[in-house]
């Protein structure tokens, strides 16, 4: 799985094409730190990547055909809904198992993204792994910040998840669960991203001024309320820009005033809690009022 390339954008930083062969590269941010996530989506019919290391875990989710990888002097071969985890600096080679090829979903995350749950830096003795629902949940977390990679959003969701990796398939101990005052952390959470729905703090700065760390915050949260923060935030940024569209307002319009990052991102999550569009909404209370 191969290394992320110099000079990537906000968004895309390249794509490579070759027939049906294509990588494309998302880079988010994770809020507060400053970090860059890198985010691969990868499909090649020919393509074998050179022996090369990352800094980083390297941690895939094929989805499509077979890959054959040499890996710490052996060979795996990941199969679509496995997950592959490569460790920080250990070398490895890539290519097709078969003539249709294969395709990835790869993020390359540093070692502190998966060490916010557990007492050390985790060991997977196994790099291949059977997980079908961590498989699912990384891979739909990988599409949806590839497309639209909020900072808040990929706090709530990235760190979250390499730490169930982290606890269910490598040999680090994992934290305690229990945070004390759960719900008064949650509530203080909820206030501050309502007050600053526009420009919401990082998580990694509610955590601090809390005296907590970003996944006891998350587990305070998820405990409380049901669901991360960014699903909370922008929840409650649908339901005012509800009331934007009542009166008046154009979809684009709503989507600035309430934060989102334009209107598509507004009718993403539109269609999710009320189950129609902005816009489809807004002329069907304009309609009931004649």
């Amino acid at each position: 799985m191969g290394a992320a390339g110099e000079g990537a954008g906000e968004r895309t930083a390249g794509e490579r094409t070759a027939g049906r062969e294509q990588a494309v590269w998302t880079r988010a941010t994770l809020g507060g730190s400053g970090r860059p996530l890198d985010l691969l989506t990868a499909r090649f019919d020919r393509h074998r990547y050179a022996p090369h290391a990352h800094d980083e875990f390297t941690i895939g989710v094929c989805v499509a055909g077979a890959e054959i990888i040499d890996y710490r002097g052996g060979r795996i071969c990941p199969r679509p809904g496995s997950i592959v985890v490569l460790g920080p600096g250990e070398m490895h080679t890539g290519g097709p198992a078969a003539t249709d090829g294969y395709a990835y979903r790869a993020l390359y995350a540093e070692v502190s993204l998966l060490t916010e749950g557990t007492l050390s830096v985790p060991d997977f003795r196994e790099p291949l792994l059977d997980d079908p629902e961590l498989a699912t949940a990384l891979r739909r977390a990988h599409t949806e910040l590839s497309v639209c990679p909020d900072p808040l959003e990929t706090e709530s969701r990235v760190p979250w998840l390499l730490t169930a990796l982290a606890r269910r398939h490598s040999s680090a101990r994992p934290v305690r669960d229990t945070v004390p005052g759960a719900g008064r952390v949650a509530r203080a959470v909820r206030d501050r991203l309502a007050d600053e729905l526009l420009a919401p703090p990082s998580l990694a700065a509610l955590a601090a001024d809390l005296g907590l760390s970003r996944y006891q915050l998350l587990r305070a949260f998820r405990t409380s309320m049901g669901i991360p923060p960014y699903a909370w935030l922008a929840q409650y940024r649908v339901n005012r820009a509800r009331c934007l569209l009542e009166s008046g307002h154009r979809p684009a319009e709503a989507a600035a005033l309430v934060g989102f990052a334009d209107q598509a991102h507004l009718t993403r999550w539109f269609r999710r809690v009320l189950g129609v569009t902005p816009a489809a909404y807004r002329n069907s209370v304009q309609d009931a009022r004649r």
